[in-house]
């Protein structure tokens, strides 16, 4: 891929060159992730988006911690979804009230600890909302909370589609003038809406039409609110490219809306601050999965490259994570950068179900057995959304470089 140089057909990633890295890691399968590139697309992102508008990351994407660390010092808060993410956050030292909690099913013990941290809470239901007010009763700590919101609209063309419709995420935007009036009869700190109504869009005006239509249903519904709305989470859905034909999103277009949207939220909602929450638009690409050919076979006129990885450390580009129709992420050989690609082969897993494919039909140079397979677009919703315990396979490793 093109933000990872090689040099003697080698990839280097934070310049250290391949062989060199799976050395430090000691051995394969690994994770390694660019700090270079995050930095990057965390400060182009900057550039483009208005002052006024903070960034927030959201760990579910990425939860290793030396990562969330990294990126907790360069964005304006982190977005966590669990108590172990509520508690990574925690550990950089980010001030509490510049993270949000999101998540339907939100045990007492979460919302406990939560209210505890001094963090925002985005409510989920109504009955989120009482339990909440009674944590902050018997703490004796006025919990800050925001109202998550399910639109009456969805952003088109999402990878997944958070809102609109029937969902377990958030209150369904007609009820909201009645959980305001509960929250106004219950001792909380109401901060504003968290409005996110999908993910992994490569359309910007699909973006900036959601944008739209959410700064639209917060104004409305800030004016049943008794005291003015002061945050509002406008979710991302900034998608990253993954396959052949994608077309990377163009982030000009999106800028200059919100500039606009910015003016429009100054006058009429003018203590808010707008957040945008983003995933694997700031860590999807600044990450390679490696793992190592075993063995090499042929089977019927296909050949298959037999790797120690599969997709107990990387589900989603075995393909069974969300996909409908399955597509292979880009790879390569790491040290064969610069080789022609002379042969199609299938590259698969160790473990025995017919689902460990790591791609399918893809043209390479002519690998040997020890040769290093790489994943790129690797980043976000790696390791993490694995099931790599799955046939008691040894333990994988994460760098960041």
């Amino acid at each position: 891929m093109s933000q990872f140089p090689s040099r003697d057909g080698c990839l280097l990633v934070g310049g250290v060159p391949l062989p060199l890295l799976s050395a430090r890691a000691g051995g394969t399968p690994f994770y390694a992730y660019d700090r270079g590139l995050i930095a990057d697309r965390i400060a182009g992102l900057k550039d483009a988006l208005p002052e006024a508008v903070h960034l927030h990351y959201a760990i579910k994407a990425n939860p290793m911690p030396a990562v969330v660390d990294y990126i907790s010092a360069r964005t304006n808060g982190l977005d966590v979804a669990s108590l172990g993410e509520l508690q990574l956050a925690m550990d950089t030292g980010i001030e509490p009230d510049h993270i949000s909690f999101a998540g339907p099913g939100k045990t007492d013990m979460e919302l406990r600890a939560a209210t505890a941290c001094g963090v925002i809470v985005n409510a989920e239901s109504e009955g989120e909302i009482e339990r909440l007010a009674a944590i902050g009763n018997e703490l004796g700590i006025r919990p800050a909370l925001s109202i998550r919101v399910n639109p009456d609209f969805e952003l088109k063309s999402s990878g997944m589609k958070m809102g609109g419709g029937a969902k377990p995420f958030g209150i369904d935007a007609e009820r909201i003038p009645a959980a305001l009036k509960k929250v106004e009869s219950l001792d909380l700190d109401w901060r504003g809406f968290h409005i996110f109504s999908g993910s992994q869009n490569l359309r910007q005006e699909a973006i900036i039409e959601a944008q739209k239509k959410t700064l639209d249903l917060a104004c409305r519904l800030a004016d049943h609110a008794s005291t003015p709305l002061r945050w509002l989470n406008m979710g991302g859905g900034f998608g990253i490219p993954y396959f052949p034909g994608d077309t990377r999103l163009d982030l000009k277009p999106i800028s200059e809306h919100l500039f606009e949207l910015t003016g429009i939220l100054k006058r009429r909602l003018p203590e808010a601050t707008p957040v945008i929450e983003l995933g694997r638009y700031l860590v999807g690409e600044s990450g390679i999965y490696v793992c190592e050919v075993v063995d090499r076979k042929e089977s019927r006129g296909e050949i298959f490259l037999v790797t120690n990885g599969g997709l107990h450390h990387h589900l989603a580009a075995s393909g069974n994570f969300g996909q409908v129709i399955r597509k292979n992420y880009p790879v390569a050989i790491g040290t064969r950068m610069n080789e022609s690609r002379t042969e199609t082969v299938n590259i698969v897993g160790p473990l025995c179900t017919p689902l460990d494919i790591i791609a399918a039909k893809v043209d390479l140079p002519r690998a040997r057995t020890g040769d290093l397979i790489v994943v790129f677009q690797s980043g976000a919703y790696g390791l993490s959304a694995s099931p790599q315990y799955f046939l008691s396979h040894p333990a994988i490793r994460e760098m960041l470089v």
